[in-house]
């Protein structure tokens, strides 16, 4: 494929992926009221490294053993942290706090990244396109509430899940520049954080109850998030931000929370309010500005 196709592809991909992560809540929700967080997480894990085995069959074969620790570090940081740290945020403060930081993430992948790739430094329109983009996204999720209420250490896990997600980011560039086959360097992360989820079964002693599986929704949601958002979901996502950089790739977080804002008045029947869509203007308007060079 010439570079060019590349490019356009990966930003198609990562607007796509953004917009299919934005329903992930709902489903996480339906979830979260049958299981632990700690369950759910490592029952999708599972599903997406099933089906990326079964997509992609053949062994991931590394000459040199000592990148090994890349593969471990992704898995930890984007699988296990990542989601361990955002949800646990999530029952300590209100969703509007963690809405904010989440969509904080293309500033903190821009400043781990541009620290360990001296070729990948955002430039001025990056930050005034952040800012932009945060205004709109604040507007958001703070709309009809009377003020931001602070619970700090919710929100301290809510910035170290962000913080964990620029590493990640990090990590998944240095291993693009190793040209592996983009499904077994997904599949191998996801095999890493099934490893690094085991310690914390033990310790919560969970178990499962399969009657559970028998409601239709229970396992529609499990395929939607384990298939769909992480396996596929993850594997495109590794390939943009392997064709258009990490930097590039991140900005796409600013599309999710106009997402929600659409489920929530098609699925919740929510109303769409002037606030609302003010909001999403200015993430799309602060989202082209951080494109452009």
């Amino acid at each position: 494929m010439k570079e060019e196709k590349k490019q356009i592809l990966g930003h198609i991909l990562a607007c796509g992926i953004q917009m299919m992560w934005g329903a992930t809540f709902v489903s996480t929700k339906v979830l979260l009221s049958q299981f632990l967080p700690v369950q759910v997480l490592f029952t999708r894990v599972v599903i997406a490294f099933l089906m990326l085995w079964i997509l992609f069959p053949h062994r991931l074969k590394i000459v040199d053993k000592r990148r090994e620790l890349a593969f471990a570090g992704a898995g930890l940081f984007g699988i296990v942290m990542y989601f361990m740290l955002e949800n646990t945020a999530l029952t300590m403060t209100y969703a509007s706090n963690v809405g904010i930081i989440v969509a904080c993430a293309p500033f903190f992948v821009a400043v781990i990244v541009g620290i360990f790739f001296k070729n990948e430094k955002p430039g001025v329109n990056f930050f005034i396109g952040f800012v932009i983009a945060i205004i709109g996204i604040a507007m958001i999720s703070m709309n009809g509430a009377k003020s931001l209420h602070l619970n700090p250490k919710g929100d301290m896990l809510a910035f170290t899940a962000m913080i964990s997600w620029g590493f990640y980011s990090a990590v998944i560039k240095k291993i693009g520049e190793w040209d592996y086959p983009t499904a077994a360097v997904t599949r191998r992360i996801y095999f890493y954080g099934m490893v690094f989820l085991i310690p914390v079964l033990i310790e919560q002693r969970v178990s499962w109850n399969m009657a559970q599986f028998q409601k239709p929704e229970i396992v529609l949601n499990f395929l939607f998030l384990g298939v769909g958002a992480s396996a596929m979901g993850f594997f495109l996502w590794n390939l943009s931000t392997k064709w258009i950089g990490a930097i590039k790739t991140s900005v796409y977080i600013y599309v999710s929370p106009v997402v929600t804002v659409v489920l929530s008045v098609i699925v919740l029947h929510e109303k769409m309010t002037f606030v609302s869509v003010v909001g999403a203007i200015l993430i799309l308007t602060g989202l082209i500005v951080s494109q452009k060079k």
